[in-house]
């Protein structure tokens, strides 16, 4: 399960997170897989179209070690 880290003022806090929306999932993915097949751009303006948010495109596309896993 992937984690994310928040600095507070006495130490680190871990916060677990999973994937529950499947749709949105299915979306991401789909960015994903067009990223590695074609290229960064085209799944930016994929994911853009689907309404998905900046910040989450960034991440998804930029950061793979902090993509969410799927809860099943």
């Amino acid at each position: 399960m992937n984690q994310d880290t928040l600095d507070q003022a006495d130490g680190e806090l871990l916060i677990s997170y999973q994937r529950r929306d499947t749709h949105r999932r299915d979306v991401v993915d789909l960015g994903i897989a067009l990223q590695q097949r074609s290229n960064t751009m085209s799944a930016v303006e994929y994911l853009r179209s689907q309404d998905v948010g900046h910040d989450v495109i960034e991440r998804v596309l930029t950061e793979p070690g902090r993509r969410r896993s799927w809860a099943g």
